[in-house]
């Protein structure tokens, strides 16, 4: 067989599978597929990459994290069922060491989380790992939250920054 014949047999070959692949649909590993029903943090004023909530040391170090489904959402947060700050979502996915002993109650499509720096200092005591809150600093821990809808399905809220201000 020639050069160009054994070429242009190559170049038809993968012309062929070039054009026989197509785009899998579903759920995979690198699928885009957004779920229905996504918990985002409203009050969030910057996204490192996760959302970010800040606290002002002088005004008192209180935290609030307010979470909510769209608008257009046909379900409403029942509660919030876990609290958990860690480093990873593995606690929020346990069943012990959480930051809140019971539910918070949800109104709608929103829940809001309330907590300060006292507290979360008192709950998790600093070490090493978790140094003692300084101006223009984040807290070593995030908060991550586990949320039950009203048909009883649970949600893991991305995991919540706190920005520490002066």
């Amino acid at each position: 067989m020639s050069f160009y014949k054994r070429t242009s047999s190559y170049l038809l070959l993968l012309v062929v599978v070039l054009f026989s692949c197509t785009k899998q649909k579903g759920f995979g590993p690198k699928s885009d597929n957004i779920p229905t029903n996504v918990i985002s943090v409203q009050n969030a004023t910057d996204w490192r990459p996760d959302p970010t909530v800040t606290t002002s040391i002088s005004g008192g170090g209180n935290i609030q994290i307010v979470l909510s489904l769209p608008a257009g959402s046909k379900r409403a947060i029942k509660e919030i069922t876990r609290v958990a700050t860690a480093t990873n979502y593995a606690k929020i996915q346990g069943t012990t060491g959480f930051y809140t002993s019971g539910a918070i109650a949800g109104s709608g499509t929103t829940v809001s989380f309330t907590t300060t720096l006292t507290e979360y200092f008192t709950k998790n005591p600093v070490t090493g790992a978790n140094p003692a809150a300084k101006p223009d600093t984040e807290l070593a821990l995030r908060f991550y939250f586990l949320v039950t809808l009203d048909d009883n399905t649970t949600i893991i809220a991305p995991g919540v920054r706190i920005l520490v201000q002066a």
